[in-house]
């Protein structure tokens, strides 16, 4: 099942929205796992964005409207990607640019309401499936509003691999998205050049 408890890596909903596209560096491999609108919303329900009965609803109004689920996916497509562009940016020493951000902003408080607590904080519930990406951009501006987590961003060094996640270790020296996956590679990896180099250094 899309997506399972390894895909759920990046410490916050909006980095996992990136890492839907796996193997990002590695041309040969590079893969998007959200191709079609049911994908979108199993993600959202596995990411605890929405319910599954919310997921579903969206679910049947997609299929009843097949170009309204075709902006959906489009749209959210065009935030990944433009998140993705500001937060490799920020790994690289920029910082981000609110602006870059304003036409999803724009779109999404017009769909949106002021929850009716404190702090206040706008809010979406998807009754239609743009509304999806509605949520998920109010997710992304929680997240770059934030500067604490963005303070240990990280890149997965696992080669090929991009994915990004928040580095809570104590010591704050995670390297990988996971030891068992990237950081496994990346050791066989390395033992095997070792291996080589000690072969031929014997010839």
């Amino acid at each position: 099942m899309f997506p399972d408890a390894t895909d759920l890596i990046g410490g916050h909903p909006a980095l996992d929205l990136v890492n839907t596209v796996t193997w990002r560096h590695d041309p040969a491999r590079v893969f998007d796992r959200v191709t079609d609108f049911p994908a979108l919303t199993r993600w959202a329900v596995a990411s605890g964005l929405v319910d599954r009965p919310a997921a579903d609803r969206l679910d049947r109004r997609a299929a009843a409207d097949p170009p309204a689920a075709a902006r959906a996916l489009r749209a959210n497509r065009r935030l990944r990607e433009t998140l993705h562009e500001l937060l490799t940016g920020m790994l690289d020493g920029g910082a981000p640019d609110p602006a870059a951000l304003g036409p999803f902003l724009l779109d999404a408080v017009r769909h949106a309401s002021l929850a009716p607590f404190l702090p206040l904080r706008w809010s979406v519930s998807p009754r239609v499936p743009e509304d999806l990406v509605h949520l998920l951009t109010l997710v992304v501006a929680e997240l770059l509003g934030d500067p604490e987590p963005l303070s240990a961003l990280r890149l997965c060094e696992g080669a090929g691999c991009g994915w990004l996640f928040i580095d809570r270790s104590r010591s704050h020296t995670r390297r990988w998205c996971a030891a068992g996956d990237c950081g496994n590679r990346e050791r066989a990896r390395r033992h095997y050049a070792r291996t080589r180099a000690a072969r031929a250094a014997t010839r």
